[in-house]
């Protein structure tokens, strides 16, 4: 009998191709803490005017037809929940329509409903009882930083009860089993994937959501965001409008102050380019292509703000130095435990403001957005009703800068997308006792930043081919490496006969 011998050659081809498919994995950040928080609510706007954008992106003008698609003051408070349990918008679904809270997430691109039963969701979308739902019978899934589900792609009709006026037929992925997804304490059935299709699965064909709206509807290719869940606590009441959706432009009466505009670097997440941080007015002193390691995005889908492993260990040393508190335990830091002080005793004393510094659109310049200690440390629930407690909020992350929930509760944010650019302005909820909670200052000169700190890294499409690349000459190399291992073993065995050792390598091959 014949016998080969392992061959050390093989082995490292084998794993320098499997390094090569892993590196082609995409993960898209959504993580929402399952906590139950509250959120109180907004006085009403008495305002009522009807805006939109100019043709042209710049500004904002009075809509020619009131009886157009896009009337703002519509949508005001059209969305619910908070940073913690996500924020969703209610959409009609199907033929006869189906009622479901979707959350708003501007770091995927898929649109995805559940399908099917689940123990945390208390609704689901019924396909078999929309008339006007047609399968194409397509297996979709999509893995986020916390949470996975796969399902079925389709189309249906669907309107939006605070948005722009019209029905449309929208691209739907039914979620027909999930881990992780939906979480106990949600109020949503699904998700709205806002970002470029690119981030689409499975594949950039899948047209995303926001896309349909602007091409069947007419209305410009820009949407903004307030989202007002900062300063929960406990004893808010519960589920009142945690904020606003806005299609089609941005709406005045949410912001105050100039709108600051930063460029999209790259057209698949919201990608944006941060020049320094700050802490306190300590300048962490880092190349600023640490900050924009993998990437730097905006993602109302994420709850903190999350950074990478060497800028977050520099900021939790800026702010352990800076605060009052000495020999802070280090589980608050890492988010394994809870700091907690007695009922009434605040502790936003204690922090720092944290500052990010984004590149203007005149791009010799930057801007800074900054949040005080009460969007950063944040309210959880008190334990036995004599303490309060609170939460970092603030994580390391393995892929990239994630500018979330926390710091976006402080700004009104609009997705200008016909430009290419986002804008950030002070947000009218971002109030707490009469205090802002958000700051915006500019324009500093961005002359001692590199003109460059995006690292530009390698994306999806380019990442596929060299992905496709390595493993066809993988292949070449592992049908030689095949016959030389099998031949020597034919030669000296039976003819034809195929050993156990050669029938793994065929296994590995597949």
């Amino acid at each position: 009998m014949a016998h080969c011998v392992y061959n050390p050659i093989f082995a490292f081809v084998c794993s320098v191709c499997l390094i090569g498919l892993s590196k082609s994995y995409l993960s898209i950040p959504l993580k929402i803490y399952p906590g139950k928080y509250n959120v109180s609510s907004r006085g009403g706007l008495s305002v009522t005017r009807l805006v939109a954008l100019a043709p042209d992106g710049k500004g904002l003008s009075l809509a020619s037809d009131p009886s157009g698609q896009v009337n703002f003051m519509d949508m005001v408070g059209n969305l619910q929940g908070d940073s913690g349990r996500g924020y969703y918008i209610e959409l009609l679904i199907g033929t006869p329509a189906q009622r479901l809270n979707i959350l708003v997430d501007t770091g995927s691109s898929n649109f995805a409903v559940a399908a099917a039963p689940h123990l945390f969701i208390t609704s689901y979308f019924n396909t078999a009882l929309s008339s006007s739902f047609r399968s194409d019978g397509q297996s979709v899934a999509v893995r986020y930083t916390q949470g996975n589900w796969m399902g079925e792609l389709g189309v249906d009709r669907i309107s939006i009860p605070n948005g722009p006026n019209g029905t449309i037929s929208v691209n739907i992925a039914t979620i027909l089993t999930s881990e992780g997804f939906f979480l106990p304490g949600i109020n949503w059935q699904g998700i709205l994937g806002l970002a470029y299709p690119m981030l689409s699965r499975p594949d950039s064909s899948v047209e995303p959501f926001f896309d349909s709206v602007v091409k069947q509807l007419a209305i410009p290719d820009v949407f903004s965001l307030q989202m007002c869940g900062t300063g929960i606590s406990a004893s808010s009441v519960v589920d009142p409008p945690g904020g606003s959706l806005i299609f089609g432009g941005a709406e005045p009466t949410l912001y105050r102050g100039q709108m600051w505009y930063t460029p999209i670097v790259e057209v698949w997440y919201y990608q944006v380019e941060v020049l320094k941080l700050e802490v306190g007015e300590q300048n962490l002193d880092l190349d600023c292509r640490e900050y924009n390691m993998d990437k730097a995005i905006v993602d109302s889908g994420t709850t903190l703000l999350r950074l990478p492993v060497n800028v977050y260990n520099a900021v939790v040393d800026a702010i352990t130095r800076s605060s009052l508190i000495q020999e802070f335990s280090s589980g608050f830091w890492d988010g394994t435990k809870l700091a907690c002080w007695m009922r009434g005793d605040t502790p936003w004393r204690f922090f720092p403001k944290l500052s990010i510094y984004l590149r203007d659109t005149n791009t010799s310049e930057s801007f800074r957005i900054t949040i005080l200690p009460q969007l950063y440390i944040q309210p959880i629930a008190d334990v036995d009703g004599t303490l309060d407690c609170y939460r970092f909020g603030v994580s390391s992350s393995a892929n990239g800068l994630v500018i979330g929930a926390t710091v976006m509760e402080g700004f009104y944010v609009v997705f200008d997308r016909a430009n290419r650019r986002l804008g950030f302005a002070l947000s009218n909820c971002a109030v707490s006792g009469g205090v802002a909670l958000s700051e915006i200052d500019g324009p500093f000169s961005a002359a001692d930043v590199a003109s460059d700190c995006s690292g530009r890294a390698l994306k999806e499409p380019l990442l596929w081919v060299i992905s496709y690349a390595l493993m066809a000459v993988c292949a070449i190399i592992l049908i030689i490496l095949l016959l030389l291992l099998v031949l020597p073993c034919r030669r000296r065995g039976y003819s034809g006969e195929i050993t156990d050792q050669s029938s793994l390598v065929r296994h590995r091959i597949k």
